[in-house]
Formats: C-alpha cells, structure tokens, sequence
C-alpha cells in the first residue's frame, strides 16, 4: 500500500502538467469557436485580463496580504511592460495568428518562445554564448535548429496528410470567411503575428527576471501585470471595436471561453505550474511544452478540418527537437552553477572553521602568564598545521 501512495505521489506532477497542456489546448480550441462565432480577438483578450484581475487579486489578498513588499513607481513602471509584452499584446498578437493562419502554427511558433529569449538574453548581457562548451553548443544548435523549423513550417507544404476523414467540421458554417482570409493575403500577416508574439513574450520574461528580484510576491505582482494588462487590452479594444455589440456575451461559447480562460488558464493553471516548479523545477515543467503542440495540433483536423501538411509536421519535429537542446543546455549550466556554488559554501565553512580553531588556540595557550608572545603564536601554528 505505501508503494502504490508513494508512486502516485511521484507521478502526481506528471500527471499535473499533462492535465496543464490539456487546458491549454482547449483554450485555443475555445478561442478558435469564439472567434467562428463572430467574437472579437480584441474583446476576447479584455475580457479574459479583466476576469484574470480578479482571480489573481483575490489570490493576492488572500496569501500575501501582511508579506507584501512596499510598491515603488519603478516596480508600477515594470509592471506596466509585463502587462503590455506578457498579456496585452502578446494574446491580441496570438489570437491574430490563430485565427488568420491556424491554431498549430500559432502553438509551434510559441516553442520558439526559449530560443528568442537566449538571444534577446545575450543581447542584454544576461546570457553568455560559451560556445566551447557543450550547454553552450546545445543552446547555439538549438536556437538555430528550431529557427529553421519555424521557417521550414511556414514556407514548405509538402504532402497533405488526410486525417481529417477521421473527425468533422466544427466551422463550416464560416468556411466562406476563412476562404476569404487565405485568398486575400492575410496568412502573411498572421505569420508576422504569430512571430511577434513569440518576441512579445521573450521580451516579457527579461522584464519579468527584473521584476521579480525587486518585487519578489508571486501573487501580487502576478494581479499588478494582470490590472496593467486589462486596462491597455480594453483601451485598445474601445478604441478599435465601434461595435458594442462585440461586448455581448450572448452566446454559451463566448461566456465559457471567457470564464474557461480567466479562471483555468490565467489561475489555476499558474498555481499548478508553481507547485510543480517548486518540487521538480522549472526544467521539468518546460519539458511539457511540445506536447500542447501535439495535442492542439490534432484538434485543429479533427474538429477544425484544417490541412496537415509534411512540411508541418517536420517544422514543428525540427522545433521541439531545438527546444530541448537549448533546455538540456540550460541544465547543465545550472547544474555547474549549483556545483559551484556549493563548493564556494563549502570552502567558507572551511576557512571559518581554521579562524575558529585558531582562536581557540589563542586562547587557550596565550592567556599562561608563562607563554611569550612567539610562544604562542609557536603553538597556533604547530595545532593548526
């Protein structure tokens, strides 16, 4: 009995973050049937940080209410940039590309996510290349592998695979419109929003290394990046939609995709992904991305009648492969950092145990009237060595 408890405490946070990408997936299939239903992009993303603000502050008032660190205009003007490159735009650009291009492509450009933050990293000096060792040439390789699966995946068609014999059509009702998307050019603008995005976020995690050494509660700079977020997703969103209607959460789809992604994807699934970075790390939950990509990837042709194409599929191996070059890269550069760092530990309580013996000593010895100052400094040397 205690095996079996114990397994399924070591498979518990596996299974958390498979349960992880499984929502994730199903907010790109919420979001792709909200916007088949006429939604918004911009008025799906206000809604969804205006519902994130409110979970994440009560969050915040719960578990941090007495421990809150003091809030400084320079930690305001962080959290305005996290709210805009990690929220605002990062959803309005993504959404854009999942609706002009497809889901699939959008989750594979969001794999490129750690290549482009190692490169926007090296160019604000908090990366090094290190090319001569092997992290280093895992990282370099990686980025540069999964780049050219993002082009591979973008230029190159190759062979359809027809799978979509095996599920049905959820957006006939508007195959007219998404015809029109294709045949007027705009694939070529969702490509440069999928991509942006993806910098969006890299820029975001710099931004947010920064803030969290000088605003270090979780919880509360999470509700401050969500405020500043909702405020510019819903300026934007008055600003560009004259239709009040759009505001309307007529329909079941549109009230569940907004609740579905405020509350699952923006709260709880963070706590999930804390409670799994606190007991396995931050390198195992990473290594869970790709399989979004799998699994949304499925949905879009089955339930979406989208095209899988040869060219697709190896573009999106060729990314997974550079991500997990650049994630074992950055392992082992942890690893030699922890390494390093405790054997510095180790030398100190060293040195501090030699200054303690030698005032022992000291003592010891030169508090005899009978000793001589080269007596005792004699001695301290003889016991020391």
């Amino acid at each position: 009995m205690n095996d079996v408890r114990k397994l399924v405490q070591d498979l518990k946070p596996v299974f958390l973050m498979v349960s992880v990408q499984i929502a994730y997936s199903s907010v790109n299939v919420l979001y792709k049937l909200a916007i088949n239903d006429g939604m918004s992009i911009r008025v799906v993303t206000a809604y969804r940080l205006m519902f994130a603000v409110v979970f994440t502050s009560s969050l915040a008032l719960i578990f941090e209410r007495k421990s809150r660190p003091k809030l400084t205009w320079r930690v305001l003007f962080m959290s305005f940039f996290s709210g805009l490159f990690g929220a605002s735009l990062f959803h309005n650009l993504f959404l854009e590309a999942l609706d002009l291009v497809s889901a699939t492509f959008a989750t594979a450009v969001y794999n490129l996510v750690p290549a482009v933050t190692f490169i926007l990293a090296i160019l604000c000096g908090m990366e090094k290349l290190n090319v001569r060792t092997a992290a280093g040439k895992a990282k370099v390789m990686g980025t540069i592998i999964g780049i050219g699966g993002s082009m591979l995946l973008t230029f190159f068609k190759g062979q359809e695979i027809n799978v979509k014999s095996f599920g049905t059509n959820l957006l006939q009702k508007n195959e007219q419109v998404v015809a029109l998307h294709t045949d007027s050019g705009k694939k070529f603008l969702g490509v440069l929003c999928g991509f942006g995005s993806c910098f969006s976020f890299a820029l975001w995690l710099i931004i947010q290394s920064k803030m969290s050494k000088e605003y270090p509660s979780h919880h509360s700079s999470t509700a401050l990046m969500s405020l500043m977020a909702a405020i510019q997703a819903t300026a934007f969103a008055l600003y560009v939609e004259k239709d009040w209607s759009q505001w309307k959460l007529g329909s079941s789809i549109r009230i569940l995709t907004v609740a579905y992604t405020a509350i699952v994807a923006s709260g709880l699934v963070v706590i999930v992904i804390a409670w799994c970075v606190r007991m396995r790390g931050p390198m195992f939950v990473s290594v869970f991305n790709p399989l979004m990509l799998v699994l949304v990837a499925v949905a879009d042709s089955l339930m979406f009648g989208e095209n899988l194409y040869v060219g697709s599929v190896m573009g999106a191996m060729l990314i997974v492969g550079g991500l997990y070059m650049v994630l074992w890269g950055k392992s082992k550069e942890m690893k030699k950092a922890n390494l390093s760092v405790s054997s510095e530990i180790n030398q100190e309580h060293e040195a501090t145990e030699v200054v303690v013996m030698s005032t022992t000593i000291n003592d010891d010895n030169c508090d005899r009237v009978n000793n001589t100052d080269a007596n005792c400094k004699s001695n301290i040397v003889a016991k020391v060595s």
